[in-house]
């Protein structure tokens, strides 16, 4: 198995970003438009798994292994293949969460088919296809490696409690990077993104819900159960930031290139596209700070109406077992949702491979582990207003 990403991280996670669509997405489902919400009872139809052994599977771009000498081949996806003889479309068609959600929403409000029976989508879309009710239960009695092996820390997040209607794909960090050399000491806090000689050297997350909860977090908020007040309060000190000249810009992921150039010394970041720098460049940091730091995932989904449920839930659970976790994390590098995948890659042959195992920021250690939260999802009746004020300061 590959050791490195090959900037996968760099490429995918550069396409979150929380725009325009958020407020409409907020209007959509808080605002006067209840026929939208589908009830239980009508959200299957007749699953045809038993006899049309295929699924259709859509995903993000570089955001599963392939083969180092045939890029077109994915290992770990042909394995499923040969074991259960179910052919997989797989689509990397999601290049962004408001995006995607415009393209399938039609269908999925008049309860009609996607075409789909299985996405990935992040945290805060992944509550609004729950709270809409656009996605289907899934049978945790199929599921015995999820049911095994999930990380607990994953198991129960705000927007899908005891993770019925969702199951971790991949789950990353939002913290700060730093370059140690260059900045000359240590970042713990942060409060310490404002120091005098940071002035025009730092950058923050352009995406809502990308940049708040660690800010909020820097306060001293619990993230889990946060108000419109502890909001207002974040925006009313970025607002006061912006005004100082002390944040250099905001970013989508090309925060990468400001930090490896040098035109910034600190910035908001993830833990995936650490990874990757630090390959080239071992004096950039990444750093859970002291208050804590945000653990989000992109989760596996199956949509209303999915003709083939039951195939998309095996190959879900086809992806818990261990040994296919560890192939998976070796390759995205990623916070992985399995934990027992760490003894995998410890024991794998190649170095490389093998020291991945003792990467805290795909698998970490306990210490860090106190000092991550998942945050509770911006509401829909709150994502018009919040978006409206974040997209003034950010200049979206």
């Amino acid at each position: 198995m590959p050791s490195t990403a090959k900037n996968s991280s760099l490429t995918r996670r550069s396409l979150l970003r929380a725009l325009g669509g958020g407020a409409v997405l907020g209007g959509l489902a808080g605002c006067g438009v209840p026929a939208a919400y589908v009830q239980p009872g009508e959200r299957a139809v007749a699953d045809l798994s038993g006899s049309d052994k295929r699924l259709n599977w859509a995903n993000w771009p570089l955001y599963i292994d392939t083969d180092d000498d045939h890029p077109d081949r994915r290992p770990t996806l042909e394995a499923f293949e040969k074991q259960t003889g179910i052919s997989v479309r797989y689509t990397e068609e999601i290049n962004d969460n408001d995006e995607f959600f415009g393209k399938i929403s039609p269908a999925l409000m008049n309860h009609q088919r996607t075409g789909r029976d299985l996405i990935v989508m992040s945290d805060w879309m992944c509550a609004r296809f729950v709270r809409l009710g656009w996605v289907q239960e899934m049978d945790r009695a199929g599921q015995p490696n999820v049911a095994k092996y999930l990380d607990p820390q994953l198991r129960s997040p705000a927007f899908d409690p005891g993770r019925r209607y969702s199951v971790p794909w991949q789950s990353g960090i939002t913290g700060i990077a730093y370059d140690r050399r260059r900045l000359g000491r240590e970042i713990r806090h942060v409060s310490d993104l404002w120091a005098r000689d940071l002035k025009g050297r730092v950058t923050l997350l352009s995406g809502l819900d990308e940049a708040f909860a660690l800010l909020m977090q820097g306060n001293g908020v619990d993230i889990t159960r946060w108000t419109a007040d502890d909001f207002h309060q974040v925006c009313d000190q970025v607002e006061k930031y912006v005004d100082q000249g002390h944040i250099r810009r905001f970013t989508g992921n090309d925060y990468t290139k400001d930090l490896v150039s040098g035109d910034v010394l600190a910035c908001q970041a993830y833990s995936g596209d650490v990874i990757q720098l630090q390959a080239d460049n071992p004096h950039i940091r990444f750093v859970v700070p002291e208050e804590g730091a945000e653990l989000w995932s992109d989760s596996l989904m199956v949509p209303d109406h999915a003709e083939h449920k039951r195939n998309a839930e095996r190959l879900v659970d086809h992806y818990f077992e261990p040994e296919v976790a560890a192939e998976l994390a070796a390759w995205v590098n990623y916070v992985c949702p399995v934990p027992a995948a760490r003894d995998v890659l410890a024991d794998a042959k190649d170095e490389d491979t093998a020291g991945l195992a003792e990467n805290p920021l795909i698998f970490p250690d306990d210490a860090m582990r106190e000092r991550l939260v998942i945050a509770r999802d911006i509401t829909s009746r709150e994502r018009v207003e919040f978006a409206r004020r974040w997209n003034g300061i950010v200049g979206l």
